[in-house]
Parts: structure tokens; sequence; C-alpha cells
């Protein structure tokens, strides 16, 4: 008789080590989580302006330049072809160079592309860059707290090199910060990059 109660003590007291285990397990996977989570981004500073972008986008700076990429990428430099990226220019890489294949300094009215000859399409070296001479939208754009870009979108095409046939509609996205003097550039489209700039931070 005495066995009984000895037996559903023990009982309970499993029952109460196996609660508390479980509860310590949610409360360690909640921790992960969230330190994945706070770990999911990095940061990316260029002339005082802190983006927070995701782990997976890797930056490759060369002067004033910075390239980030974003995906598959065979060779990191601004205007490569076969590179999912995002550029990222100060002055030294816009200012009196021949923007547009002009002499102009870039001021936002012209698309910028600091080359006078062809360039490759973007998605396709055996193509080339047919830019547009007209804008298809312009604006502000908030990039951080206080700064606000002038954004131009321009749609482009891919042409084959003879010029008889087109492959391929893309649209270059420009954020211009003439006062801070910076120079964001996309052609790829690539997804969450608005955001980024919208919550930039600046020092």
């Amino acid at each position: 008789m005495l066995d009984r109660p000895s037996s559903i003590l023990a009982v309970v007291a499993a029952a109460v080590l196996a609660a508390t285990a479980t509860a310590t397990a949610g409360t360690a996977a909640a921790a992960a989580s969230s330190s994945s989570s706070s770990s999911g981004t990095k940061s990316l500073s260029f002339r005082g302006m802190h983006l927070k972008i995701p782990a997976g986008w890797t930056a490759h700076r060369d002067g004033d330049t910075v390239v980030v990429v974003t995906g598959k990428c065979g060779r990191a430099e601004a205007f490569a072809a076969n590179c999912r990226s995002f550029w990222v220019f100060g002055p030294k890489a816009f200012t009196n160079v021949p923007v547009g294949g002009g002499s102009l300094t870039y001021t936002g009215k012209q698309q910028f592309h600091p080359f006078s000859g062809v360039i490759p399409c973007p998605f396709d070296s055996g193509t080339s860059w047919y830019p547009a001479e007209k804008a298809a939208s312009t604006g502000l754009r908030q990039v951080g707290r206080g700064h606000k870009a002038l954004y131009t979108a321009w749609p482009n095409q891919c042409v084959t090199n003879d010029g008889g046939r087109r492959t391929k509609r893309f649209t270059q996205r420009e954020w211009f910060l003439p006062t801070s003097k910076i120079l964001v550039v996309d052609v790829w489209n690539t997804s969450g990059l608005s955001g980024v700039l919208r919550k930039a931070t600046w020092s």
C-alpha cells in the first residue's frame, strides 16, 4: 500500500520535468529564431549612407563604385553582362565622364552609362544595350530620414549587334542624391531594393 503513493508522486514529478524541458526547448528555439532573423541582414556604408542589406548580397568595392551582387554573377563590375546586381556610385564615377555617350556630368536628365561606345546588354553579352532617350517616369523618393533622391526610370532594349532584332526590354532605375553625391543604379529590378533605400540611415 505504501508503494502506490510513491508511484503517483514519481509520475507527477516526471510530468513536471517533461513540461519544464519542453518550455526550455521552446524558449531556446525562439531565441535561435530571433538570432537568425537579426543576422539575416548586414550593413553597407557608403559616403555616410548606411543600408541594411540581405546577408546573401555581397558588396564589391572598386574606387568610388560599389557593385552589390544579389544573385548569379560572372564578373562583379558595373555594366558587366550576366551579373545580377545593382551599383552604387560616388562623384568620381559620375562626374567628368561621357555620361550617355556625351560629355556631360550626370544630373539625372540623361540616363547614366559612362561609356561612349557600345554596351553589352545586362542579360546577354552577345547583344547590345539600346538606351532610351526619354524617361518613363521621374519623381522624388525617400532614402532615409531627411534625404530624398531624384528617381528616374528609363526604358531600354537589348538588340542584336547588327541592330536588326530586339531580344529583351528592361528598365534602368536610378536614385540620385546630388547633395550627398551618391547615385544608385539598378537594371535587374532588384527585389526589395526600394525598401532598403527607403530605410537608409545617415551619419
